[in-house]
């Protein structure tokens, strides 16, 4: 990579991002707070932005910081409330994760998020992903990660450059790019003085090219597609446990007429229980 072509390639994403940056929620604040605090907010987005589009994000976003307006707030609240403020985002595990998350903080870091990647990936729900996404959006730290937009901006222009290294080096063997071929790059790139803006115009650049070219993200090689959902597990465990919370008390009638079968029903109410919902 020369400099003219890092140069072209940095202009472009910034050229999008000023003239079509998203306005997000998660990325604006009333009033300033301090980082750890501030935190919170990108901390609840990131979570349920994992596996799940902006679109469909934001208005439960709004809802669930109104509901729930801090760690504390969070890490206090009814597991019930928690899981009925998470409903019809998918992913139940996610809300989990999250109250034990503000649990933690809360007891173990006095309410303010830590700073360091480290001590960030040890908390539940939060991956190496995650970890570097929340150094960046809090704490403004020229942390290298990647996640789906980013992968799809990076393979989308640089792939025949990574295609290239590997058939000199003899690294290709399936054709598929791997994310620690991708990771020289973003680290070349990176804007040390701005990383937070910078990724925000990554991800925004991003998800602009998810609808306008072919999906660059099939070259990848952790490219899956989703399971189908009509008539899953995951269907079935979302509808049992959206009676449940509706119910209170369901009756076994209610419950089997939702699971099919006897069966069926002992499996995944006996899931729920060890997963901490029931």
């Amino acid at each position: 990579m020369n400099s003219t072509k890092l140069a072209s390639f940095k202009k472009t994403v910034w050229d999008y991002y000023h003239k079509y940056g998203r306005e997000l929620a998660w990325r604006r604040f009333p009033r300033p707070l301090p980082a750890g605090r501030q935190g919170y907010r990108i901390v609840v987005s990131e979570i349920m932005l994992q596996q799940t589009q902006v679109d469909r994000v934001a208005p439960y976003y709004e809802r669930f910081i109104k509901q729930f307006p801090s760690f504390a707030a969070l890490a206090q609240a009814p597991v019930n409330q928690v899981l009925l403020a998470w409903q019809g985002l998918g992913y139940n595990r996610r809300a989990l994760s999250l109250q034990k998350l503000a649990q933690i903080v809360t007891e173990k870091y006095e309410g303010e998020l830590p700073d360091t990647p480290e001590k960030l990936d040890e908390l539940p729900g939060i991956g190496k992903g995650t970890a570097g996404s929340l150094s960046a959006f809090v704490f403004n730290k020229p942390v290298s990660f990647i996640e789906t937009n980013i992968r799809r901006v990076f393979i989308h222009h640089f792939s025949g450059v990574i295609a290239n290294i590997a058939n000199k080096t003899g690294n290709n063997a399936n054709g598929k790019i791997a994310d620690e071929q991708l990771m020289p790059f973003i680290e070349k790139t990176m804007d040390m003085k701005s990383p937070r803006e910078w990724y925000y115009a990554l991800m925004d650049y991003g998800s602009h090219l998810g609808k306008k070219v072919a999906n660059p993200n099939r070259k990848s090689e952790h490219y899956s597609k989703q399971s189908k959902f009509e008539g899953s597990n995951r269907q079935l465990r979302g509808a049992i446990l959206r009676l449940v919370l509706r119910e209170q008390k369901p009756t076994d009638r209610e419950l089997l007429a939702v699971a099919g079968s006897k069966t069926k029903l002992a499996q995944v109410m006996g899931e729920l229980r060890k997963e901490g919902f029931l």
